[in-house]
């Protein structure tokens, strides 16, 4: 425990530059919360059609680790929140993700363009499963891959 404790350990350097973070206030009702200006902010909607989603994100400095590459955390934030996106159903209760696997096949790096697509592969009752690619769009590399599954409770005709 001690190691871990150690390892996330911020220098006197690093908790400078945290500090001088802006962390801007949401209101109740604004639309926004932290955790969207921070995770999400950024992400644009290219596409959308029935069962498939492709969106655009620029990798920002606040979503980078150590080296400067996309943490492991944000693609698995972007797989959760583009997987689920192409399932949700505007005035439906919001489905909840029930497992999520991700390959991470390679890195993306500060400001490189990504390519975020999300397809539905198949829906039973109130399951639903969806496969998340994520590209870069200048290369064409494979970033990760990921497989969502979640679960809603919706009325069976839409």
């Amino acid at each position: 425990m001690e190691k871990a404790k150690k390892r996330l350990e911020l220098s006197e350097e690093e908790s400078r530059c945290v500090s001088r973070l802006p962390v801007p206030s949401h209101s109740v009702g604004s639309g926004l919360s932290f955790y969207e200006d921070f995770a999400l902010k950024g992400i644009r909607v290219d596409r959308v059609e029935p069962g498939l989603v492709v969106c655009t994100f620029k990798v920002p400095p606040r979503l980078t680790d150590r080296s400067g590459k996309l943490a492991n955390g944000a693609i698995a934030n972007l797989v959760d929140e583009v997987g689920y996106a192409v399932v949700h159903v505007e005035g439906l209760p919001m489905s909840v993700s029930v497992d999520m696997s991700i390959s991470v096949m390679s890195t993306a790096k500060l400001n490189d363009d990504l390519e975020i697509s999300s397809k539905v592969l198949g829906k039973k009752g109130g399951y639903s499963g969806t496969l998340v690619l994520m590209r870069n769009k200048a290369t064409g590399e494979v970033i990760a891959e990921g497989r969502h599954s979640l679960f809603g409770r919706h009325p069976s005709k839409l």
